[in-house]
């Protein structure tokens, strides 16, 4: 992975992929004690930044393997991104996703025209499902974060970044980073590291769930001791990637945890105060920067809002318990 596989993604991605924009708010500033500026890319098509990634993959492939069809696993996120640059290439998208996906996440994967086949997270191995339907298909997998494509392509966030906050004066500050698998992370941190050194990734996660932060302590693969219980879905995988934590722990700085409670109370703010619509995975990295401040030591924190695929039920809930009395 380097700086040219990430421009090249870029230039795959132009007239594809929306330019997010760099938001602030006053009073989040205030909440943070330090200036605060959000990356939206909730407001990416499929609403992640997944299809970023998606978009560079398939656009790389050889039109012949492309054309006999994809297949992906995840939780809806980069279902929805794959799912949707397959309908723009013309071919076929089978998805693997956790029966338990948020209902968002699963009628909107089919509503692009992908397959889905559920199963249980808990009782049954997606990696034979995929094999078995790839091989019966001929399916090209599409994996999640760990290929060089797809951190390419969700590196082009890094360069957006990079140019947002230097129009606005910035050249030096902590960017957090919701952190699963660490495709985002790893690519953002790549990018930064050739357009503005002197910003800092910091994974974040939630807590149950923190094997990248304890990876990066020990400098080894930890794994998780659960792959359920958080609100937090879009960001919970067994281990970091092989590739992904080779680039995090040469890159990146130490990782945060917050509590789903922190997260639906950052997704109250970023409704109140920017209008944004976010779920508890995106939220996290703005959750960090919230209520985490003695942790950081930047004058501005640069947090990315990873994703907006929510159902209504939790953002009803994130707005009943911590938006009152909001102007």
């Amino acid at each position: 992975m380097n700086i040219g596989m990430i421009n090249a993604a870029a230039i795959r991605l132009a007239g594809k992929s929306r330019c997010t924009p760099l938001l602030s708010s006053p009073f989040l500033d205030d909440i943070a004690g330090r200036r605060v500026l959000i990356k939206a890319e909730c407001l990416q098509h499929t609403g992640s930044f997944k299809f970023r990634g998606a978009w560079s993959a398939l656009s790389a492939m050889d039109p012949e393997v492309r054309a006999r069809g994809v297949i992906a696993f995840s939780s809806g996120n980069h279902a929805q991104g794959v799912a949707l640059a397959a309908r723009e290439h013309g071919t076929s998208a089978v998805i693997i996703m956790p029966e338990d996906s948020p209902e968002i996440k699963l009628r909107n994967t089919a509503a692009l025209g992908a397959e889905v086949v559920t199963y249980d997270r808990a009782a049954e191995d997606r990696d034979a499902i995929g094999d078995r339907l790839a091989a019966e298909r001929r399916l090209t997998l599409v994996k999640p974060f760990d290929e060089p494509l797809v951190i390419a392509g969700q590196g082009t966030t890094g360069l957006e970044i990079a140019t947002q906050a230097a129009e606005l004066g910035v050249t030096s500050a902590q960017v957090l980073v919701p952190c699963g698998g660490g495709g985002l992370t790893s690519g953002i941190a790549l990018a930064l590291e050739a357009t503005a050194p002197e910003m800092k990734v910091h994974p974040v996660e939630p807590a149950g769930f923190d094997d990248v932060a304890r990876s990066l302590i020990s400098g080894q693969h930890e794994v998780n001791a659960s792959t359920t219980g958080s609100l937090c879905d879009a960001i919970i995988t067994p281990s970091p990637g092989q590739l992904t934590f080779g680039h995090m722990k040469r890159l990146c700085g130490a990782g945060f945890v917050v509590t789903d409670d922190a997260c639906l109370q950052a997704m109250a703010e970023a409704f109140n105060r920017l209008k944004l619509v976010l779920e508890p995975g995106g939220a996290a990295a703005l959750a960090a920067a919230l209520y985490h401040g003695n942790s950081l030591q930047s004058d501005t924190a640069i947090c990315v809002a990873s994703g907006g695929n929510v159902d209504p039920d939790v953002f009803i809930k994130a707005l009943e318990k911590h938006a009152k009395g909001a102007l």
